[in-house]
């Protein structure tokens, strides 16, 4: 088992529709690295069939401290399923992270017309 001390830090995110109950797939999210007014755009991914990415954002030697934003294409989700979605298109979450050694998870709630997101663990 690891310490503490050697654990190495992740960054996860999650996204559940709230309108239909379950894990929101095929939903894609960018990952920015913020510095003043510039975005620096680490990666894209689409969340699984468990509205899950398939391995961490950000994990080991890329945890930075620093400033990041997930931006989350809801919709472009939405319109995949046959909805429309003029309400809620592109959902930005800025963040901080301080701590290296860390597990930040940033989960979102979504329905078309409503979103929150928090601390997950």
């Amino acid at each position: 088992m690891q310490s503490h001390s050697q654990r190495t830090g992740r960054l996860t995110t999650h996204v559940l529709d709230t309108a239909r109950g379950k894990p929101a797939h095929g939903l894609r999210i960018d990952l920015y690295r913020v510095e003043g007014d510039t975005l620096h755009h680490l990666k894209s991914v689409e969340t699984n069939d468990d509205g899950r990415c398939d391995a961490p954002l950000l994990s080991d030697e890329a945890m930075e401290a620093g400033t990041y934003e997930l931006r989350f294409h809801a919709g472009d989700y939405f319109r995949g399923l046959g909805e429309r979605a003029e309400f809620l298109d592109l959902i930005p979450i800025r963040f901080g992270m301080s701590e290296r050694n860390a597990h930040y998870h940033v989960p979102l709630l979504l329905s078309p017309y409503s979103y929150s997101t928090y601390r997950g663990s």
